[in-house]
């Protein structure tokens, strides 16, 4: 193939950004950009920007939200980047660091500088000194509640934070404000200060394993080419870009709001606003493929009614992103068999009609799944469509009283969702594939326990 007399080698490509040809002519090899404008990536200023701040391969390497989930999330970074800075003043004027003055301000700056240029014609001994009594007397408790804040959040949620990530990410930076909030109340409690930023600390230390443990799963879910480390390095450079961005207004900002609580409360609230906003259109962008609890729940639901087979983007559109503390009728996975059944009999009953590696039981107003240590992937998926349609059906019933006459009607249930399963299961299963739900994996939250029967169903 020939183009302007030269005869066209080979051709090569940068992703879908750019592309090239080498041509032959006059006994030479000429590299010629396809189209012939611009210039290469590694050369303009955006293909070095690119380079710096988003993942090599993008937009390819990447999942379709992963653009529009950074721009929000930058947004809530800065953001909260200047109410923390608020929050910092607040703090340091709370622990009596100089006079209110001159010096707040000036350590505030000094804090945020984190040793960088001393400011001059401030009195450093009142600020070295306020810094001392920070330490003794606020950090040591601070620290101390906030680790153990930290361990015991992780203990008791931290399974919820792969399957609800877009609830606890969001809920992470409400209690972040929350707990910006109290920094800056607390200088006008002095009685209670060191109570009050202990608190914080508390609160703190929940945001950072929510916020740290969601962001690891959202970066799982946009790594497309298992390429997470990358993912996370660009997203650390963004964030410290905004944090930069931050910390110039934030210099500004201090000479305003010292001394002035008016001021500095209408700032805050207005960043937090935008904070909150901004957090919620975030997770709001996030479409994930995989099935936890409420997208299962919300494309199966729909499935039963009309037989209509919703996409990822339609569920996850649809998906609660907030706490809800208001449950029909909870299900819990991966349970001891005891929380099935508590005799012979019930156990009978819990095999009627089951020729699938797991068990099933309503006990104290939950659906309670036993699963078998041979269930696959595709077995959990049907054991959770079975504990969704007996949740819904149970929401609908006056009482959740364990009587003799509710548990037989509860194990009458549970076999006519046996039944039901054997019907719709294999066309719902590939509708959801053909949709482009991935059902290789789930983010359910099973629990780790597994129960052999030893005696046949009947």
């Amino acid at each position: 193939m020939e183009i302007d007399g030269g005869v066209v080698l080979a051709t090569e490509r940068y992703g879908n950004a750019e592309s090239w040809k080498y041509l032959a002519k006059d006994g030479l090899m000429e590299r010629r950009r396809e189209g012939g404008q611009g210039e290469s990536r590694g050369n303009s200023i955006v293909g070095v920007f690119k380079s710096v701040f988003l993942p090599q391969g993008y937009p390819e390497s990447v999942s379709d939200d992963y653009l529009q989930y950074q721009f929000w999330d930058t947004v809530q970074a800065f953001s909260s980047s200047l109410s923390g800075t608020l929050a910092t003043q607040a703090s340091l004027r709370g622990v009596g660091v100089g006079n209110q003055e001159a010096t707040v301000a000036a350590a505030t700056i000094t804090w945020l500088l984190r040793g960088g240029t001393l400011i001059q014609n401030h009195n450093i001994t009142e600020i070295i000194h306020g810094l001392c009594i920070l330490q003794t007397n606020v950090f040591f408790p601070t620290d101390g509640t906030g680790m153990l804040g930290r361990i015991l959040f992780a203990w008791q949620k931290g399974t919820k934070l792969d399957s609800e990530a877009k609830k606890w990410r969001l809920f992470a930076d409400f209690l972040n404000d929350i707990a910006m909030f109290l920094e800056i109340l607390a200088p006008y409690f002095p009685a209670c200060f060191t109570m009050i930023v202990c608190t914080a600390g508390v609160f703190k230390s929940i945001v950072g394993v929510a916020g740290g443990a969601t962001r690891a799963a959202l970066t799982v879910h946009q790594a497309r080419r298992d390429n997470m480390a990358d993912i996370s390095a660009k997203d650390g450079s963004q964030e410290t870009l905004v944090n930069l961005a931050g910390l110039l207004v934030s210099l500004i900002l201090i000479p305003l709001v010292t001394d002035n609580p008016i001021l500095t409360l209408s700032l805050f609230f207005l960043f937090t606003i935008l904070h909150l906003f901004a957090n919620y259109k975030a997770v709001r962008s996030v479409v994930m493929e995989t099935f936890n609890e409420a997208r299962f729940s919300i494309v199966l639901q729909q499935y039963l009614r009309d037989k209509q087979i919703l996409s990822p983007l339609e569920a996850n559109q649809r998906e609660p992103v907030f706490m809800e503390f208001r449950k029909t009728v909870p299900i819990k996975l991966g349970v001891r068999l005891h929380e099935v059944v508590q005799s012979p009999d019930e156990l009978n009953l819990a095999l009627k009609k089951n020729n699938m590696p797991y068990l099933l039981g309503v006990k104290n107003g939950s659906v309670c799944v036993c699963l078998g240590p041979e269930a696959s992937v595709q077995d959990e998926i049907r054991a959770m469509c079975q504990a969704v349609w007996l949740s819904s059906m149970l929401s609908h019933t006056a009482s959740r009283e364990p009587t003799t006459k509710q548990q037989q009607s509860h194990w009458e249930m549970v076999s006519e969702s046996y039944t039901l399963l054997d019907t719709v299961f294999n066309p719902f299963i590939k509708g959801v594939e053909a949709a482009g739900w991935d059902i290789k994996r789930t983010l359910l939250d099973w629990d780790e326990w597994r129960v052999q029967c030893k005696i046949k169903s009947n």
